[in-house]
């Protein structure tokens, strides 16, 4: 029964996902809000695929922040990356640069202002994020990332990348840190069963404070159970 769910959800999925590309590619060159509504209707079709085929819910617990603040993700899978275009009005996400080569995919996320970062080149990688996320805090924007660098399995707690103090101690905005149970729904693999996934957005993180004190506030407020952690 669940592989079944699972070859009808990719199937429409990904259907749905070559129309959006080869969309948001045509109104690129055009329209940025078209670029931004595109993707959030990409978005809102995966939560709706996710829910009807998969019976996967969605809990959002406390206030998701639409300005100027770095929004800090647990990150245990690719369900909360492909979430933030839903969540947020315009958000500015920060992923590796790999991504940008994918086929039309990669042009409409970069024209969405996507933030990219290529690894293996440390100095120069965090002075191209930090340039591009001022310009994106500028505009008003919240910029997304995911601090532990790349997905890891629920109960896993890896320190955190050097980015996230890297934009924080530039950037001079609060950080609004999320922890989640995504890992726990949406396993690597191709059977995905139903459930919900919680997500809860903590309290706000004040800027100006040392890299010990923000990494370890950081560090525990991501690491909490998302249905009883505090929330802004």
């Amino acid at each position: 029964m669940w592989l079944l769910r699972g070859i009808l959800y990719r199937i429409l999925f990904y259907a749905g996902s070559i129309l959006v590309a080869v969309s948001g590619a045509i109104a690129a060159p055009f329209s940025a809000r078209a670029v931004r509504l595109i993707a959030h209707w990409w978005a809102g079709w995966f939560l709706w695929c996710c829910r009807v085929v998969l019976g996967i819910r969605l809990e959002v617990r406390g206030e998701v922040p639409q300005s100027q603040a770095i929004v800090a993700f647990k990150h245990q899978s690719a369900y909360e990356t492909i979430l933030t275009l839903w969540l947020f009005t315009h958000p500015a996400v920060v992923m590796k640069a790999e991504l940008q080569s994918i086929p039309l995919w990669g042009y409409v996320s970069a024209r969405h202002g996507s933030i990219y970062v290529a690894r293996g080149k440390a100095g120069a990688a965090l002075k191209a994020m930090i340039r591009q996320a001022r310009a994106r805090i500028a505009a008003g924007r919240p910029v997304v990332i995911f601090p532990e660098g790349t997905r890891v399995a629920p109960g896993n707690r890896p320190p955190l990348k050097a980015g996230l103090f890297g934009l924080y101690s530039m950037l001079g905005v609060p950080v609004v840190p999320v922890a989640l149970n995504a890992g726990s729904i949406w396993p690597r693999g191709f059977v995905k069963g139903p459930g919900t996934i919680t997500l809860a957005f903590g309290p706000d993180i004040p800027a100006g404070l040392t890299r010990e004190e923000l990494e370890g506030r950081v560090h525990a407020a991501i690491n909490l159970d998302p249905e009883t952690a505090p929330v802004r």
